[in-house]
């Protein structure tokens, strides 16, 4: 499980020195890896995640996950005597230009402040992302139905809208864009599967331990996309676009082993034993390392789900 510095970031920033270019080899720098973050944002979305890598041997570049949209690339991280600097490029909610951040390494914990372009200023912790690699190959229990095709019984609503979701026929439907819905029970590794169905340009998706979002969206197209149905939204694009279309039942069969990930949708394997890097957008939270719910998407569109099964590890 992360464990966090309970420093206030600000304080402990005010007297770094701002870091500049590095001049010598940073190919063993210290910054280098995954970290599962904490933004101190207003709302429920505080999740969010950094991966810094080397690009020969002086530079650092590495990927942004806030907490919404998708993974942002960082072109340069200029880090020194343990302060770093970045700047990311505008997105989904902070489009009025670039963020800036300013942190700070002490050990397997790092801290700073982000300043977005419109001169507002976060302050974020975060901690070393866990491997999450498995020793063994699991023994699978007994499948359960998520869904009792009746009512919303062992799931919960999320947001501050009103809720769109009812069971009608037994099929879950959320009738437009409200609140996301996601298990009471918590899951770590699983077999997951979902029959879906959406109409023409709708968007949804489906959160594995409530973190990795796996897209349900119309795509448009004949072309996977790293942000369209199938793809691990941001983080891996499928090998091919097998939608069925608007208005057509179809099935993702998923299998989650640490972060291996195996998507088939509609009986074509279209991720497989790939490693999910770290969380998407909208994550529940950022603790990679605890279980975690499915997450039903319901804020950005009507979508039906039916038969979700799911058969946990032992």
């Amino acid at each position: 499980m992360s464990i966090y510095l309970a420093v206030p970031a600000a304080l402990l920033l005010a007297s770094l020195p701002r870091p500049t270019a590095p001049a010598n080899a940073q190919s063993q720098a210290p910054l280098i890896g995954r970290w599962d973050l904490v933004i101190d944002a207003p709302g429920r979305h505080t999740a969010g995640w950094l991966e810094v890598r080397h690009s020969g041997r002086s530079m650092l570049v590495g990927a942004f996950v806030g907490t919404t949209g998708s993974a942002r690339p960082i072109a340069r991280i200029d880090f020194r005597e343990g302060a770093f600097a970045f700047t990311i490029p505008p997105q989904w909610d902070d489009s009025e230009g670039d963020n800036r951040f300013d942190g700070q390494l002490r050990g397997d914990s790092i801290f700073g402040t982000v300043s977005y372009a419109n001169g507002t200023k976060l302050t974020w912790r975060g901690a070393r992302a866990p491997a999450l690699r498995r020793a063994a190959a699991p023994a699978w229990g007994s499948p359960i139905r998520l869904l009792n095709g009746r009512d919303l019984m062992g799931w919960k609503t999320l947001g501050e809208g009103e809720s769109q979701w009812e069971v009608v026929g037994g099929v879950l439907r959320n009738k437009k864009g409200g609140t996301d819905l996601v298990t009471e029970r918590s899951f770590a590794d699983f077999k997951l599967r979902v029959e879906f169905r959406y109409p023409k340009g709708s968007n949804s998706g489906v959160y594995l331990r409530g973190r990795y979002e796996v897209q349900v969206e119309d795509t448009p197209g004949t072309e996977p996309t790293i942000d369209g149905l199938g793809a691990i939204y941001g983080h891996i694009m499928p090998n091919e676009l097998a939608a069925l279309g608007p208005d057509a039942w179809q099935a993702f069969d998923i299998t989650l082993v640490g972060r291996r990930l195996t998507v088939v949708l509609n009986g074509k394997t279209i991720i497989s034993q790939q490693e999910i890097p770290g969380i998407t957008g909208g994550a529940i939270d950022s603790n990679e390392g605890a279980p975690g719910p499915i997450f039903l998407q319901g804020d950005h569109g009507p979508v039906e789900y039916r038969n979700i099964v799911i058969t946990p590890a032992k």
